[in-house]
């Protein structure tokens, strides 16, 4: 039964054009081809990145912290209390004013002490400043080396300057070590965003990252053992060039620097929309969908691959959509708040919530993380 679905799986109709076989895509010659038993590689070198990635939050991203003066922030812990914890973990972390009463006369509380003790639950769940500078800088470390890394990659390659040569002599196209490793490297990334996203930073977006992080696995995957390497290398230089600046971004808004986080929303904006928009769109989807159908007849690895880019060009829209909106409303002087971001909330005098949107500094939003939570006086 396993061999059978095994063999079918692999059969050749369905991830290679016709009158191919996987044959074809053997080494020969000293000509070095992609295959899928590379792809193991991947899950070990994702758990050395988790392991890099501790060491780095830890001797590089923290003592940076301190130098920005970025610190944890000492908050007030929601005293035991049985009945209330219950409550917060089965029914819901903001109780309507009926259940707030409700629990007052079962726990013997006060409504303004009921209020009080949920609202510095729902502080304790929040992740610290600190916590969300030092995965920013992670990511915006390895986004950066990767960009430098991918254009130095594929610069010199014919196809990056004309996209037809993507497809020259497909599948029969030999690799080199620098697009094994650029291609290794950048999946065991992925592995290792998807493996860590249970303990990294909440955003209210949570399942829309799932799918991103899952659909660029199967989609690297696919595009590695079906020998669709130009393109996929195109696609990964593409995400790149934007990610560094959503997460520079983010580091100077945890620091405090206003104006520097502000002007390099704007130049991430700009490139995001160039890039998931514009270029994505109308000329790597225009290679992937026109350009393979000149060579060969549709088979299913041709719409398996170009479903999978749809997904992705889908999330690229989701996401536009609010960089668009928080940017027309930081550029309008309007204020705002990151929608799936949550705010600390704050200890008023008399024991009530605070003001929703009391003092709120403008904040904005892109590609699936925060951006602006702008709550520090610093100027730069």
């Amino acid at each position: 039964m396993l061999q059978t679905l095994y063999d079918h799986f692999w059969w050749d109709r369905l991830w290679l054009p016709v009158n191919l076989t996987w044959a074809d895509l053997e080494d020969r010659d000293g000509r070095v081809y992609a295959k899928a038993s590379d792809l193991y590689i991947t899950l070990p070198l994702a758990l050395v990145l988790l392991v890099v990635r501790y060491f780095f939050e830890l001797y590089v991203a923290t003592p940076l912290a301190a130098l920005l003066n970025i610190k944890e922030k000492t908050r007030l812990r929601a005293p035991p209390n049985v009945t209330l914890e219950h409550f917060y973990l089965t029914s819901g972390k903001q109780p309507k004013q009926v259940e707030v009463e409700l629990l007052s006369r079962q726990s013997g509380l006060s409504s303004r002490q009921i209020e009080r003790w949920f609202r510095r639950r729902r502080n304790q769940d929040r992740p610290s400043l600190l916590k969300k500078f030092r995965e920013a800088s992670w990511r915006f470390t390895f986004y950066l080396i990767a960009f430098v890394a991918g254009v130095a990659v594929i610069m010199d390659k014919p196809w990056f300057y004309d996209l037809r040569k993507v497809w020259e002599g497909y599948p029969i196209q030999s690799i080199v070590p620098s697009q094994y490793w650029y291609y290794m490297i950048e999946l065991s990334f992925y592995w290792s965003l998807l493996f860590s996203i249970a303990s990294d930073v909440k955003r209210k977006d949570f399942k829309e990252q799932i799918i991103h992080h899952v659909a660029t696995i199967i989609l690297l995957s696919f595009s590695w053992f079906a020998n669709y390497v130009r393109a996929g290398t195109l696609v990964l230089a593409l995400h790149d060039s934007s990610d560094y600046l959503l997460e520079s971004a983010k580091m100077f808004n945890y620091a405090g620097w206003k104006n520097t986080c502000n002007n390099l929303f704007i130049v991430f904006a700009i490139v995001f929309i160039l890039t998931r928009l514009v270029i994505m769109p109308f000329w790597i989807l225009h290679c992937t969908l026109v350009y393979p159908l000149e060579l060969y007849p549709a088979f299913f690895g041709y719409y398996f691959f170009n479903a999978m880019m749809a997904v992705l060009q889908m999330l690229h829209v989701f996401w536009a959509y609010f960089i668009l909106r928080m940017a027309h409303k930081f550029i309008t002087g309007k204020l705002v708040e990151d929608e799936r971001s949550d705010r600390e909330e704050t200890e008023s005098s008399e024991g009530e919530e605070a003001a929703a949107g009391a003092g709120a500094k403008s904040q904005l939003l892109a590609n699936g993380h925060p951006i602006l939570n702008n709550n520090h006086p610093k100027n730069d």
